[in-house]
């Protein structure tokens, strides 16, 4: 990715000064280990044993099929026609400006503070800078999606994305206003993705789902190498020399930490039948939107 504009010098509500470029969250690479199979079960199904398949993988190989994961596609959907409206009104697919960024929802520390546009914390997750920083996120939202959304069921890995992407954002934001640095421009998915391999670690340690444990052990172990390796990438990047693309590191280590802690709750109800399961993540994700809104209100005081 190349351009990184700075911000024009205005200190109006518009236009903002900046000595720093856009900082996108950063391109990630997809899971490790080629195709991943998805476990055929319902989120909270227990013992559910398929006929003919007991020296299968326990599992299927990925298919463009919509209706298997409706969530997964409704997200990278949305992701792609917000780019595809960005580009048809004129914004650069190759590297949009800092104001092109702002206009169509990233997120500015100081119009969030100063002017009240919270709900930046949830369309930054949406807008991309360009279209490889669009790409590498949804091939990897797609990877992770469809491993997910079995154990989580559409709604539930809805509400992950938007909770986790939140989540990074405002960790992202708290240590913006920690620098004092009011101006920087936030974009992008990979935070909530992050949130995904996060909660996706703590789900498949779960050695009571119907799945072979070798099976569990070795998507737990690529999704874990997934994390890994991107998180190293992105703290590379603050390394004088070596920032060939300015990654948003808290918004990655915001989300994942915050997807760690959403499957803590769920893993005792994963195999206590569906309607346990699906009240757990309510009581779960609720919880959740309660302490980040804390948290913002917490930063808001901050600054």
């Amino acid at each position: 990715m190349d351009g990184f504009p700075s911000l024009p010098a205005d200190s109006s509500s518009s236009t903002y000064t900046s000595q720093s470029a856009y900082r996108a969250e950063g391109e990630v690479f997809p899971p490790v280990g080629g195709p991943v199979p998805v476990p055929e079960f319902a989120p909270g199904e227990a013992g559910a044993e398929r006929s003919g398949s007991s020296g299968s993988s326990g599992g299927k190989r990925r298919s463009l099929d919509l209706f298997t994961a409706p969530g997964t596609y409704l997200l990278v959907g949305i992701n792609c026609a917000v780019f595809l409206w960005m580009v048809m009104h004129g914004v650069s697919a190759q590297s949009p400006t800092s104001d092109d960024l702002v206009h169509f929802g990233a997120t500015n520390v100081r119009l969030m503070l100063l002017h009240g546009q919270w709900y930046r914390l949830l369309t930054a997750i949406f807008v991309h800078v360009g279209w490889i920083h669009l790409a590498t996120n949804m091939w990897c939202l797609w990877n992770l999606g469809l491993l997910g959304e079995p154990l989580l069921g559409p709604y539930g890995l809805i509400a992950v994305y938007v909770l986790t992407g939140a989540a990074g954002n405002l960790l992202s934001m708290a240590v913006n206003v920690f620098l004092r640095d009011y101006n920087a421009v936030g974009a992008g998915a990979s935070g909530a993705v992050f949130g995904i391999a996060g909660i996706l670690i703590v789900l498949l340690s779960n050695k009571r789902l119907p799945i072979p444990w070798s099976e569990l052990q070795r998507l737990r172990r690529s999704v874990i190498q997934f994390a890994v390796l991107n998180l190293i990438i992105g703290g590379a990047t603050m390394i004088p020399g070596l920032q060939v693309v300015r990654i948003d590191n808290m918004a990655h280590v915001g989300g994942f930490l915050s997807g760690l802690g959403l499957g803590v709750p769920l893993v005792p109800r994963m195999t206590a039948g569906r309607q346990r399961y699906l009240a757990r993540q309510k009581l779960t994700f609720v919880g959740a939107a309660l302490l980040l809104s804390l948290f913002g209100y917490w930063i808001a005081n901050l600054g």
